[in-house]
């Protein structure tokens, strides 16, 4: 009886493990979104009672972000030490593990740890890395490399940049994983067969012939500084692509459709990146070419909603969650005809903040100017919002209802945009508008995130975890880990 017992319960734990294996991983991070984010989105676009691409996926829940400061152990050990707000999520996903706040795949004591996307390469996948930040910033770069410093991007550095002696003690050899820059990890490692994105500054001739060594077909150059098209993505093939589509960032959405005819309309949007990227992930093998184990593992990073609120810009913000969901949906639709893809939409943290208030209300802002804009050449972040911020808005605050802050010009007026249901003639930066938006704050936050989810092994995302089980549900259901 009692082995009998033991034989069912077995059988029933071998089932429930399989229905959580999948073949394919999508998965989507919309960079410093946060709850409010997405409900703002779906209001400013689709109207209250409407629903963006994630809020349709099945399973949801909420994942907690914070990080750990320098040298600390891991949550349940005698040294954790815990920070409240992350700037290292990249790291807990990909590798499982709570590092400090500059870090790429190492544990917060500087030890190097594997990423799921080279495990899934290492296994035979087929892999995948976009989004429209620099290839080489944290996100993507956490899938791709390790580094001591996230700042270690390339071409030009110094050794301070890329050494963290509060870690090592002494400086580490220049051959050492550690503090070799991020670009040129990327361009000889190989992890990733389709890299589609920004950041074509950080790589140069030299990192242009490793890519080539290792059979990508380049998409524009990284020796003549030429960035890719949408044309050039179109006609992509091949079974590595690397194609970055802007020096630096890629542009926000907002500007390319105002001006439809620059040149930055000539990057594409995220959306067509994932469409591409499914495609090129999912071709069958041409002749000559190594066949691989079926699947593949795709991480698609929205980054531009975490760059545009650190700028407190909610309309730019609101673009590129709208641009981010988009992705989403062309994600969900591969995995519902597909049958065996398991998509996972998250953030990494939410930033600056964001708020939907009361029409007439104003909230308190903790800074006394507007965040500092330290990248105002780059196209994602050079433009200027039409309503002005850090003043009081006379015609949209109702004074004093909200406390004895109204007459301090410090606090941020409202950003209000039209809603569906708004009447023919409102217009946004309007007082009649319906949805009104502020941010408290020009960096990340400790708030949890939200996470939606769909496809096998989707259930195990309801409710809340933390950032670092990402790494064991992922690697478990494309068969990485135990």
């Amino acid at each position: 009886m009692v082995a009998g017992t033991a034989g069912a319960a077995s059988a029933r734990d071998d089932a429930r493990d399989n229905r959580n294996r999948a073949a394919n991983v999508i998965y989507l991070l919309g960079d410093g979104m946060g709850r409010t984010h997405v409900t703002a989105a779906r209001e400013r676009y689709y109207g209250t009672d409407g629903k963006l691409s994630m809020e349709t996926l099945p399973s949801q829940g909420f994942i907690s972000t914070y990080a750990v400061k320098k040298l600390s152990g891991q949550p349940g050990s005698k040294t954790f030490q815990p920070n409240a707000v992350t700037a290292s999520a990249a790291t807990a996903r990909s590798s499982g593990v709570k590092t400090y706040n500059a870090a790429l795949g190492v544990n917060a004591t500087g030890t190097v740890k594997p990423t799921i996307m080279e495990l899934a390469k290492k296994s035979g996948l087929r892999t995948g890395n976009v989004s429209t930040a620099e290839i080489t910033d944290a996100t993507p770069a956490g899938q791709l490399s390790h580094a001591l410093a996230r700042g270690c991007q390339g071409p030009v550095y110094s050794s301070a940049a890329c050494q963290d002696l509060a870690i090592t003690g002494t400086a580490l050899p220049t051959t050492d994983i550690r503090v070799t820059p991020i670009a040129d990890q990327i361009a000889r490692n190989g992890t990733a067969d389709v890299i589609l994105g920004g950041g074509l500054g950080r790589f140069d001739a030299v990192d242009e012939e490793a890519l080539t060594d290792q059979g990508y077909s380049v998409l524009g150059s990284p020796t003549t500084q030429t960035v890719a098209t949408k044309t050039d993505l179109a006609s992509a093939s091949g079974a590595k692509v690397f194609g970055l589509f802007n020096t630096g960032n890629l542009t926000i959405e907002k500007t390319k459709q105002e001006k439809p005819t620059s040149a930055e309309a000539q990057e594409p949007t995220l959306s067509e990146m994932t469409s591409k990227a499914i495609a090129l992930l999912t071709q069958k093998a041409s002749k000559g070419e190594s066949k691989t184990k079926k699947g593949f593992y795709l991480q698609i990073e929205g980054a531009l909603i975490d760059k545009r609120s650190h700028a407190n810009d909610a309309a730019q913000t609101l673009g590129e969650m709208k641009a981010f969901d988009d992705a989403v949906k062309i994600a969900k639709d591969f995995a519902a005809k597909d049958g065996n893809t398991l998509v996972i939409v998250t953030a990494d943290h939410e930033c600056a903040g964001f708020n939907i208030i009361e029409k007439g209300t104003f909230t308190n802002a903790e800074a006394s100017a507007p965040p500092a804009n330290v990248d105002s050449g780059n196209p994602a972040n050079n433009s200027t919002p039409i309503r002005p911020r850090n003043s009081k808005d006379a015609t949209r605050s109702a004074g004093i209802i909200n406390g004895a802050g109204s007459t301090d010009p410090k606090n941020f007026g409202p950003a209000t945009f039209r809603v569906p249901t708004d009447a023919a003639h409102v217009v946004d930066g309007s007082p009649e508008a319906g949805l009104w938006l502020s941010y408290l704050s020009g960096n990340h936050t400790g708030a949890d995130v939200p996470v939606y989810a769909y496809g096998p092994g989707s259930d195990q995302l309801n409710g809340t975890i933390d950032n670092i089980a990402l790494f064991g549900i992922v690697g478990h259901a494309l068969q990485l880990v135990s």
